[in-house]
């Protein structure tokens, strides 16, 4: 079965995170698949938009831990999965984020690659990577802090807070707010509308919006500083301790 959905709607494609049984956890082939498929909607020219959610009850919860659990620096920088994320950030059309349940860790940074952010009041936002012994690798200490300010980021990333779909819209987090249960619909009116317009006006708008909105991010030194902490004890024991449900024991941490 495809881990990522594709549907076609006129100008628009809708790419379906398809893991339900794990909130749509992100694996290597998720992400390999989905910047495939994000690649060739973006080469088609009859595409104008495309919308990315999840299905079932979230969004997507977060990377695949068991898929890193066990890795070195090394293994994870032989295997750059992250590369994946520098392919979807490089997407020229406009993408937006379709947001419902559960938005954590990569699927944050997922939703934060994306152009536009629409969330449901369920949506709950989240970098919880430091509560199992690591950091935000895919751009999330870059584009959180660009998004919502040093402090507000600081304090995510630091203490692994969620925030709910209220205070993500008041923070500047997510661009619309809207029921629970329309996030994919509102996302397709804002994508249908987006498609509306001139195809080369949209493209180098977003190019020039996004130029300003990134620029001074360096996501190859968080790259480096998440790689390395795989050659900690804690990381080994955070990522353990997660996928055996139980409290983890830092050794880094105060007795």
């Amino acid at each position: 079965m495809a881990s990522v959905l594709v549907e076609r709607r006129g100008a628009v494609v809708v790419l379906r995170l398809n893991r339900p049984e794990v909130l749509n956890a992100l694996d290597s082939q998720v992400m390999g698949e989905l910047a495939d498929r994000m690649g060739e909607a973006d080469r088609d020219p009859e595409v104008a938009a495309m919308v990315i959610t999840g299905t079932g009850r979230a969004f997507a919860a977060g990377a695949d831990i068991s898929q890193m659990a066990k890795a070195s620096p090394a293994e994870l920088m032989e295997l750059d999965h992250l590369a994946r994320w520098d392919q979807i950030r490089q997407v020229k059309k406009p993408v937006i984020a379709a947001v419902f349940g559960f938005c954590l860790g990569g699927g944050l940074e997922l939703a934060m690659a994306a152009d536009v952010i629409v969330a449901s009041e369920d949506a709950r936002f989240g970098q919880p990577e430091i509560k199992i012994g690591v950091m935000p690798g895919a751009g999330g200490t870059q584009m959180l802090t660009r998004l919502v300010g040093a402090q507000r980021a600081m304090e995510m990333v630091l203490t692994g807070r969620m925030v709910d779909a209220d205070e993500a819209y008041r923070i500047g987090l997510v661009a619309r707010l809207v029921p629970m249960g329309t996030a994919e619909a509102e996302a397709m009116v804002l994508a249908e509308e987006i498609a509306a317009m001139p195809r080369l006006a949209v493209q180098l708008a977003k190019e020039s919006v996004r130029r300003v909105a990134l620029s001074g991010l360096d996501y190859a030194f968080e790259r480096k500083n998440f790689y390395l902490l795989f050659s900690t004890e804690d990381q080994k024991e955070g990522m353990a301790a997660f996928l055996e449900k139980r409290p983890p024991k830092f050794k880094g941490a105060p007795k």
